[in-house]
């Protein structure tokens, strides 16, 4: 059981890529945000739900396993963010691009109130939370620019 836990919070495998695991867990996202594009709304929301259950939950295994508090190895919380980063937008290059320096930006800079998740809620619960958080900035600012340059859609 301990394998697939960590197969899922390292995001099968990425979050022992060389350097910027956080970076390697963003990017192998979106295949599976384009998979999930073929989705409704509602269907959406549920598969986001799953992932952030199933994060909670692995990610939080996996710092007893390694036995360290939110341990670099683990990007479930990263494809969480990406994934809500990349909610509603369209599938183009470009957009999927900014989508994801957004979210790096959020998820490292970590503004009010993602510092604070990061920092003060512990467990798989605390891992996950300031991704969302990171996610919905990113989101926010996402849907900004594609309202400001429709043309990108």
């Amino acid at each position: 059981m301990d394998r697939l836990f960590m197969a899922i919070a390292t995001g099968g495998g990425a979050g022992y890529l060389p350097k910027a695991p956080g970076t390697w867990g963003s990017l192998i996202t979106i295949p599976l945000w384009l998979l999930l594009t073929r989705l409704d709304g509602m269907g959406y929301a549920i598969a986001l739900g799953v992932v952030f259950v199933v994060g909670v939950i692995s990610a939080g295994q996996a710092e007893k396993i390694l036995d360290r508090k939110d341990p670099g190895v683990v990007v479930i919380d990263e494809i969480m963010g990406m994934l809500i980063t990349l909610a509603g937008a369209p599938a183009n290059p470009l957009v999927i691009g900014i989508g994801f320096l957004l979210f790096r930006i959020f998820d490292i800079a970590k503004p009010w109130p993602v510092r604070f998740f990061d920092r003060r809620i512990n467990g798989g619960t605390g891992i996950m939370l300031d991704d969302v958080a990171a996610g919905l900035y990113s989101l926010g600012c996402l849907q900004l620019i594609l309202s400001v340059w429709p043309e990108l859609g």
